[in-house]
């Protein structure tokens, strides 16, 4: 995995994940974000995809060939130390001025991408908090009946809530959300991998913690940038239907945006049964492909051209035509795509 500072400014694109977050017991939904954050990138190498992996270092991950890739210090947000300005809004008998904004710290205004609901601060006789309000501004200025209200506001998988008093003076409320932006991308050696071919699923904390975990965004796609807390996540990255698969460690940081380069170590191999070398391919054969250590790759794939991809390593392809079988050895190197014909003799 790399990581190079880039200097630009940017909005992110939005990520359409989902957060619950428990009210007294009522979940609030929340929606996509986005935020103007200064990107960093990092890239992932390979790992072995058996379950005994030695825990690197967050930020450092070993390749399966040894080699250490270190990442650079991410660049600095260049944001204004300000909110966006806020005008009073309109107020009728009883109404109170809420003045809203979100930072990412003390010196980073977040200037888009938020998501605020206004709750009433006492549930209803179901348990349910009535929503008052949204508002998808990056400073929004409301009128509201004096009175106790429950203020959530989110950016991507980050959120924030906090509850409020309305008395007779205009509220002015700031929001603390320490989020940062992940993108993400695949390659084999320097030939970026098509975005329909790999997707990336991301979990919450490090790969080598105990415990079973379910991803907190799923399928997320080449170019998507989702936006989550600061914190320590892994990524697993599945390139093809077979054992290309890469599981690495990331540090998201506040207001920062961090590019992930994925490298698989990895070819795409089209198979084939020919009678004769350089024949064609005999239709109606169904194929299996089986490691070096018995794992099955591949199972009862059926056609004349079938098309795999395979994590770097040696199989054994077994081709089934007409109730006969054709095993063949082969060995696939990274990068190094191309046809494999398998004799039917």
């Amino acid at each position: 995995m790399t990581v190079k500072p880039r200097p630009y400014q940017f909005w992110l694109a939005l990520a359409l994940l989902f957060l619950l977050w428990p009210l007294n017991g009522a979940p609030a939904q929340t929606p996509p974000g986005a935020a103007a954050l200064a990107p960093q990138s990092q890239s992932a190498t390979q790992m072995p995809p058996s379950a005994a992996r030695p825990a690197p270092p967050v930020f450092t991950l070993t390749a399966p060939s040894g080699e250490n890739v270190a990442p650079s210090p991410p660049a600095p947000l260049r944001l204004t130390p300000s909110p966006p300005p806020q005008s009073m809004p309109p107020l009728r008998a009883g109404e109170v001025a809420l003045l809203l904004s979100g930072r990412f710290d003390s010196e980073k205004a977040i200037t888009g991408g938020l998501y605020w609901r206004i709750y009433a601060d006492k549930p209803e006789h179901n348990g349910m908090h009535r929503l008052i309000k949204e508002d998808k501004s990056a400073a929004p200025a409301l009128a509201l009946p004096a009175g106790g209200y429950i203020v959530h506001v989110t950016l991507g998988l980050a959120s924030a809530v906090r509850t409020i008093q309305l008395r007779d003076q205009v509220t002015r409320e700031v929001f603390e959300i320490p989020a940062g932006g992940l993108r993400l991308e695949g390659r084999v050696g320097d030939t970026k991998i098509a975005p329909g071919q790999i997707s990336f699923d991301i979990y919450k904390g490090s790969q080598f913690e105990p415990g079973e975990k379910k991803p907190i965004a799923a399928n997320v796609m080449t170019g998507d940038v989702v936006l989550l807390p600061d914190g320590t996540y892994f990524i697993v990255s599945k390139y093809g239907d077979g054992n290309a698969v890469v599981r690495s460690d990331i540090r998201v940081q506040a207001s920062k945006l961090t590019d992930v380069t994925v490298t698989h170590r990895a070819a795409a191999i089209m198979l084939k049964l020919v009678s004769r070398q350089g024949g064609e391919a005999l239709a109606n054969t169904e194929w299996a492909v089986v490691s070096s250590s018995g794992d099955v790759i591949v199972a009862e794939t059926k056609g004349a051209f079938p098309r795999v991809i395979l994590a770097e390593g040696e199989y054994r392809v077994i081709a089934r035509n007409e109730n006969k079988t054709y095993p063949q050895d082969i060995k696939v190197i990274t990068g190094v795509d191309g046809e494999i014909e398998v004799l039917a003799r």
